[in-house]
């Protein structure tokens, strides 16, 4: 198959933010939070780098889960987050036509919780022919445990597991690609961990001889 059929594209994709609230972040114990939160913005920085339709989605945020989490507002100060009632984005009419009128038919998809507002909208989009890729790392659950089966539940039913690292590397793909350089490698730089600080290293101290 073509790199068009089995590799991500920018243009064919939209992110899902699901639920990135305080109030259920507390409840993740399945990976730590500051990392959790690190790979979301991570995430959500690449969206914006190369041009996805982004709809992100709360619940409960008045009487419990508090709104989207300041960090990554700051990285969406144009998005308004769909409220909704019920624990499936797909079964609220306002937000499921929202994620249908990005006109992608591939879903990057990110949330907490994943036992319940992640798998639960992947499987019904998945129902409906969308092709959906989880972040498993911008995913947050009650356990590992639990975590890793809503993962392995949702992979059963035809979903693609995936990293904040892999999707931008993948839309990016080759670093002569000027027009989304400079973003991607700022992002690597502030949430990639060891291999940002050597891509800052090699910008810093590798210089041509005089």
């Amino acid at each position: 198959m073509s790199d068009s059929k089995t590799l991500l594209q920018p243009s064919d994709c939209a992110l899902v933010l699901i639920d990135q609230q305080a109030g259920l972040a507390f409840g993740v114990g399945s990976i730590d939070r500051q990392v959790l939160l690190n790979n979301t913005i991570a995430l959500t920085r690449t969206a914006k780098v190369f041009g996805l339709p982004i709809v992100a989605s709360t619940s409960a945020s008045k009487v419990y889960s508090g709104p989207l989490m300041a960090a990554i507002r700051e990285v969406l100060p144009d998005i308004h987050p769909i409220e909704r009632r019920n624990m499936n984005l797909w079964d609220d009419d306002a937000a499921r036509t929202a994620v249908i009128q990005t006109g992608k038919r591939r879903l990057i998809v990110s949330g907490l919780l994943t036992e319940a507002c992640v798998s639960f909208p992947v499987l019904s989009a998945l129902h409906e022919g969308f092709d959906v890729f989880v972040v498993g790392d911008a995913c947050g659950g009650l356990t590992p445990v639990s975590h890793d089966l809503a993962l392995r539940r949702m992979c059963d039913a035809g979903a693609h597991m995936t990293s904040w690292i892999q999707v931008l590397l993948e839309f990016q793909r080759d670093w002569t690609r000027r027009e989304t350089y400079d973003g991607a490698r700022s992002i690597v730089e502030t949430h990639g961990g060891g291999y940002g600080i050597g891509l800052a290293y090699a910008r810093d101290m590798i210089r041509p001889a005089p």
